[in-house]
């Protein structure tokens, strides 16, 4: 099921690798920093990548459930190994040495489901982790990426050159008409 889902998703990654090649094959602009590229297909890349960032925090909010749930049922699990060892212990109570054993299964009993559920707990928080920093990842790449983006798309051109060429221009071109 988590498969089938995974297909459905899109891969924002690879869709802001998509954004960054299209930009970089964009043609540019004549005497410019500014690039031309098609506004509908860019529009439609980035909108893919946007829809697709809220399914990979519901993804990672699952993953964070299912570590709880794991969590809840070594406790559980634990429990139930310490109630059986309690009943064991309480049958074997009027022989000494049986005590003695029982009492010793019991602590192993306990030190061994504590162990498994300690190292159940790591586990699931190491996976969650890993999953949490790729994530991590992905999401400074998308910031990245959008900052390159976006200071692509700005044109810087100075005032004072601007100021400067339509004073040339307009006092040559009109000069034919004062004569």
């Amino acid at each position: 099921m988590l498969e089938d889902e995974a297909e459905k998703i899109p891969d924002t990654q690879a869709l802001l690798v998509q954004l960054q090649e299209t930009l970089d094959a964009a043609r540019s602009m004549p005497l410019s920093a500014s690039v031309m590229v098609n506004k509908e297909e860019f529009g439609e890349i980035l909108q893919d990548a946007i829809d697709g960032l809220p399914e990979e925090l519901r993804q990672a909010r699952w993953l964070l459930k299912e570590r709880d749930e794991v969590l809840e049922r070594a406790d559980r699990e634990a429990e139930r190994i310490i109630d059986v060892a309690r009943v064991r212990a309480e049958r074997m109570v009027e022989r000494t040495e049986v005590v003695r054993e029982a009492r010793r299964a019991a602590e192993d009993t306990v030190n061994q489901a504590a162990k498994v559920a300690a190292q159940m707990r790591l586990e699931a928080e190491d996976y969650v982790d890993r999953k949490l920093a790729a994530f991590e990842v992905v999401l400074d790449r998308t910031m990245q990426q959008v900052q390159k983006g976006r200071e692509r798309l700005q044109v810087n051109i100075p005032s004072e050159a601007l100021e400067g060429d339509d004073e040339d221009d307009a006092g040559g071109f009109f000069d034919q008409d004062e004569a």
